[in-house]
C-alpha cells in the first residue's frame, strides 16, 4: 500500500502538564529500555506501579482465572479485553484531546480503561507503562466490582476497590461461594485472608447480587454515549429499548451476546462456575465471556490475548512471567522463530538476534505460547463471523434488465437481528459496504464498486485518494457507515471523520455552543447521518452496467459479497498525529485493518443478455 499520509510524535494537554503521547513510529528496533527510553519518568512510573500492585486495589484477571479459567479464556480474547490494548482507540483518543485542547478529558478513556482511570493515570500513556489491570480494559473487576445502578453516565461509575478476598458482585449472590466456604475438606484450605498465620486459598469473602448485571441497563452505561454538549456518539441502547428484542421478545443484552450461539438468543451453556482446589462447583447456568463483535486485534500476538504467563512486568524477576511487553515486540512472529524449520536451519550459526531471542530456547518456547495465542484468536474470528453474519442477509441478485444497452440488477441488504440497528454503537467508523464485480466470459472485468483504494479505504468522499483526484469516486458504493456532519462557522455542513467541529477558517478553534443544545432538542454544531439499517429494514443496492462496458464476450458473471471491517483507513490519516503505541507505523496499522475485512455472505449470478 501506498500512503497518502505520514506520522509524528505529538504533544497533548490532559489533567494539568504537558506529557508526551506514546507512541510514534520509532525509526529502527524499539529500545528494551522504555517507551521514552532509559528515563527518570519511567523509572518512576514502574516503581509506583510495582507499590500498587502491593496492595492490589483492583486485582488482575489472571487472579480470577485461577478458579475460573474458562470464563478467563473466553474474555482475554474479548472486545473488552481489547478495549484499552487497542492502538486506534488511544491514538483517536489523544486525537480528539488535542483538537480539544484537553478539555475532552476522560469522556472516551474511562470506558476503555476504568480501572486506569480509577487509580489517576494519565490518559496519554502508552499502555506498556500501564498497571497491568489497566491495560486489560474492561476486565473482571470492571463489572464485578459494580454496585450501584450509574445510568447511561457515558462510563461515569465507581469501581469497588479491594483486592481479590474483597466481596464480587454477580448476578447469583452468596450461595455458591457460601457453599465453597462451608467445605474446606472438597474445596481445600480456604480462609479469604483473615488468618494470615494459616495457609489459605485466594477466593471472594463473599458474593452480592446485583439485580442489575442481569439487565440491558447494565451495558447501556457504556454503550450509549453523549458528548457534553449532547451529541449522540454511539446509540446502541437506544437502539436496543425501541427494538422488537426488548419491546415484543423480552430479551436483553446478554441473550445474544453472551448465550451459546453468538448473535443470537438460543439459550445459555450449563457448567461450573468455578473450579476450586482442582474441584468444580455445582453445574449451574454459565454466560460466554467472550462477546466477539466487530473489532479484532491487530497488535503483536504475545502482547494480546492477555495470557497468564507471557507478560513479565518491567519490575518484577524472570519468574513472574516470560518476557517483557518490549521483549515481545522483537520476536518475530511471521519470521518463523521458534518453528522447528526455523531453528534447525540456524542451528550452530552465528546470528545477531536481539536480547533475549538470543537463546534458541527462549524462541522455542515464545512460539509456543505465539501457538496458544493464535488457536484462540482463530476461535475469536469465527464468533466474529457468526455475531456479524447474526445481524445480517445479502438476498438474492434480482436482474431487471440485460440486453447489448446494459445490464441492470439489484441485490438488497437486510438486518435479521431484532436488537438493534446493523452496524450499531460506534457505526460512523464502521465500515460495511458491498463488492460487486462483473466479468465476461472473457474473464475481464468490465465493473466494479466497492473495490479499495492503495490505502484501503472504498472510493467514497472520505478516501484520501479520492479527495485529491487521483481516483475516481466510486457512484455505486453500498455503504453502511454512517457520517459526521459539522457546521461551518458561516454557515453550510460538510462531513468529517471525527465529530470535532473545528472551524476551516484562517483562525481555527473549537466552537463551544452558543445556546443550551436542550432548547433545540439537539446538538449545534455537529449532528450524526445515520446509514445503518434498523431492525426489521433492508436496504437495496441498485446497479447499472453501461453499453460501453458490454464490449466484451457474454454471458456475464456477477459477483456480490457482504464485508464488515473494523475501522475505515481513513480514520488511521486522522489520527496518526497522535502517533502509535507498540511501535507501530500508520501502514501496518491500516494493512492490519484491512487484512482483518470479512466476507459475511456471497452471491453470484451468470447473466446472458438479450439480443432481441
Amino acid at each position: 500500500m501506498r500512503f497518502l499520509f505520514s506520522v509524528s510524535l505529538v504533544i497533548v494537554l490532559v489533567h494539568g502538564p504537558l506529557f508526551q503521547v506514546a507512541n510514534a513510529q520509532v525509526h529502527g528496533q524499539p529500545s528494551s529500555k522504555g517507551a521514552f527510553g532509559n528515563c527518570d519518568s519511567c523509572e518512576s512510573v514502574d516503581l509506583l506501579h510495582a507499590r500498587i500492585c502491593e496492595n492490589e486495589p483492583f486485582p488482575s484477571a489472571k487472579k480470577c482465572a485461577v478458579c475460573h479459567p474458562k470464563h478467563y479464556r473466553e474474555w482475554s480474547v474479548s472486545p473488552h479485553a481489547y478495549a484499552q490494548m487497542s492502538p486506534v482507540f488511544n491514538a483517536m483518543s489523544n486525537t480528539l484531546i488535542k483538537k480539544t485542547s484537553g478539555t475532552l478529558g476522560d469522556l472516551c478513556i474511562r470506558c476503555h480503561t476504568p480501572v486506569g482511570m480509577a487509580m489517576s493515570e494519565p490518559i496519554g500513556i502508552s499502555n506498556m507503562q500501564r498497571h497491568p489491570t489497566s491495560r486489560e480494559g474492561v476486565t473482571c473487576v470492571v463489572c464485578h466490582r459494580i454496585n450501584q445502578a450509574w445510568g447511561k453516565g457515558a462510563g461515569r461509575q465507581s469501581l469497588v476497590a479491594g483486592n481479590i478476598n474483597q466481596i464480587v458482585i454477580g448476578p447469583k449472590g452468596n450461595r455458591g461461594v457460601a457453599n465453597v466456604l462451608r467445605q474446606p475438606d472438597k474445596y481445600g484450605v480456604l480462609d479469604t485472608g483473615r488468618n494470615q498465620a494459616e495457609r489459605s486459598r485466594d477466593i471472594h469473602k463473599k458474593s452480592i447480587r446485583f439485580f442489575q448485571q442481569t439487565t440491558s441497563g447494565f451495558c447501556g452505561t457504556c454503550h450509549d454515549v453523549f458528548a457534553p454538549n449532547g451529541f449522540r456518539l454511539e446509540d446502541a441502547f437506544s437502539e436496543f429499548k425501541a427494538s422488537p428484542a426488548a419491546r415484543k421478545l423480552g430479551l436483553n443484552c446478554q441473550d445474544c451476546h453472551m448465550g451459546k450461539v453468538p448473535g443470537q438468543a438460543k439459550g445459555y451453556d450449563c457448567g461450573p462456575a468455578a473450579i476450586v482446589g482442582n474441584t468444580e462447583t455445582p453445574h449451574r447456568k454459565i454466560t460466554n465471556h467472550m462477546m466477539a463483535g466487530p473489532d479484532h486485534s491487530i497488535i503483536h500476538p504475545g502482547l494480546f490475548p492477555h495470557h497468564l504467563t507471557a507478560i513479565r512486568e518491567e519490575w518484577e524477576d524472570e519468574s513472574k512471567g516470560f518476557a517483557t511487553m518490549r521483549d515481545w515486540l522483537l520476536f518475530d512472529v511471521d519470521g518463523g522463530w521458534g518453528t522447528t524449520r526455523f531453528e534447525e536451519h540456524y542451528a550452530g550459526k552465528v546470528n545477531n538476534f536481539p536480547s533475549p531471542w538470543d537463546d534458541p530456547l527462549k524462541r522455542k518456547k515464545g512460539r509456543l505460547i505465539i501457538n496458544e495465542q493464535q488457536t484462540l484468536i482463530n476461535e475469536s474470528t469465527q464468533q466474529r463471523l457468526q455475531v456479524l453474519r447474526a445481524g445480517y442477509h445479502l438476498g438474492k441478485i434480482n436482474v431487471t434488465t440485460a440486453n447489448l444497452n446494459e445490464i441492470q440488477f439489484e441485490v438488497p441488504v437486510s438486518n435479521i437481528t431484532p436488537g438493534h440497528g446493523v452496524p450499531t454503537g460506534f457505526d460512523a467508523e464502521r465500515v460495511v459496504f458491498l463488492r460487486t464485480l462483473v466479468w465476461d466470459s472473457c474473464g475481464k472485468l468490465v465493473f466494479q464498486s466497492g473495490d479499495l483504494d492503495p490505502n484501503g479505504d472504498v472510493r467514497d468522499s472520505h478516501s484520501r485518494y479520492v479527495h485529491n483526484g487521483k481516483i475516481p469516486l466510486d457512484p455505486y458504493l453500498f455503504s453502511l457507515q454512517s457520517r459526521f456532519i459539522t457546521r461551518n462557522i458561516r454557515g453550510g455542513e460538510r462531513e468529517q471523520v471525527l465529530n470535532i467541529p473545528y472551524s476551516i477558517d484562517p483562525l481555527p478553534y473549537v466552537r463551544p455552543a452558543t445556546r443550551p443544545f436542550t432548547v433545540l432538542g439537539r446538538t449545534i454544531g455537529a449532528r450524526k447521518h445515520k446509514q445503518n439499517i434498523e431492525t426489521g429494514g433492508s436496504r437495496i443496492a441498485k446497479y447499472k452496467v453501461s453499453q460501453n462496458q458490454l464490449r466484451g464476450c457474454g454471458p456475464y458473471t456477477v459477483r456480490v459479497q457482504l464485508i464488515a471491517g473494523m475501522v475505515p483507513v481513513n480514520l488511521v490519516h486522522e489520527i496518526s498525529g497522535a502517533g502509535f503505541d507498540y511501535y507501530m507505523s500508520a501502514q501496518k496499522i491500516a494493512n492490519e485493518i484491512v487484512e482483518g475485512h470479512l466476507v459475511l455472505y456471497e452471491r453470484t449470478t451468470l447473466i446472458k443478455l438479450k439480443t432481441r
